[in-house]
């Protein structure tokens, strides 16, 4: 394997098409696509400086390395690849790519990044964007916290563990959606989606849960949430109250207390979604 220390790479695709890397403190400035089609790449404690270092590449490991802001839609359509230790300023990061690993790794301006991705895993990550994760496949998080809008929207197989999430519209048109020991804030969350559990949440969201299609809530807890449910079929458990409920299409919902329950569409009959209480104030 070639190795190269504390080089400085310029110009358009510096090492395009190469086959078994070790590049150890190297620095990529200006020139596009320094890395283009290549494989086999082991990077460690570099710099990523300008746009689309890593396309069309398989089998890369990038560890305790740096993307600059002007690093933007750093990866895209690679196969194969970890990035650990790391931060990356870019955004539009990581499309269409597969077999991905992201472990500690900082994300401050996330936005529009981790679109159509397959077969993900993340640990330890922090973001900030709006559209992270639109369109991924078949990915496992643990760990994770974000600050930023309609994320995950259209993602289908997706695992969360240990979450915070401040995203308002997150997880729409979604399919198979698990999360575990999470908090979720924001409006809207979950429209349009289908087979959606949350298992020892704490959610917040006005008008949250609606319009979907067998959404689970095992020991959760719904914080300043109202007109939630509507049109959903649901099986709820929530160890908390909750403002208000509306139109729920069928199901089961247990709550220690609900505020206000409304039916006021003729084609959302009550007798369709079985309501318990501890206290019903209205």
């Amino acid at each position: 394997m070639e190795h190269y220390i504390e080089q400085r790479f310029t110009g358009e695709r510096a090492l395009f098409q190469s086959d078994g890397l070790e590049l150890s403190y190297c620095t990529f400035a200006d020139g596009e696509s320094p890395l283009k089609e290549s494989k086999n790449l082991v990077i460690h404690d570099s710099l990523f400086q300008w746009k689309y270092p890593l396309w069309y590449c398989q089998n890369v490991t990038v560890e305790d390395s740096v993307w600059f802001e002007m690093a933007r839609a750093g990866v895209w359509y690679t196969d194969h690849i970890s990035v650990k230790n790391s931060t990356i300023e870019a955004p539009k990061n990581f499309r269409r790519c597969s077999n991905l690993v992201l472990e500690n790794v900082n994300m401050p301006n996330a936005s529009e990044t981790l679109w159509n991705c397959n077969q993900v895993s993340m640990k330890h990550v922090t973001a900030k964007g709006d559209y992270f994760g639109m369109g991924c496949t078949n990915v496992e998080i643990e760990d994770f916290t974000l600050v930023g809008n309609y994320s995950f929207d259209g993602a289908k197989n997706i695992t969360l563990r240990n979450a915070k999430l401040l995203s308002k519209d997150a997880f729409w048109n979604c399919e198979d959606i698990t999360v575990y020991d999470s908090f979720i804030s924001g409006e809207y969350f979950g429209w349009n989606s289908k087979n959606v559990t949350l298992i020892g949440c704490t959610v917040e969201s006005e008008q949250g849960m609606c319009y979907m299609d067998h959404i689970v809530m095992k020991n959760c807890k719904l914080l300043n949430t109202n007109l939630a449910f509507e049109y959903s079929t649901v099986d709820a458990e929530i160890d908390s109250s909750v403002i208000s409920v509306k139109n729920p299409y069928s199901g089961r919902i247990r709550a220690k207390e609900i505020g206000e329950i409304i039916f006021d569409n003729k084609e959302m009959r009550r007798e369709d979604t079985e309501i318990c209480v501890e206290k019903e104030i209205k």
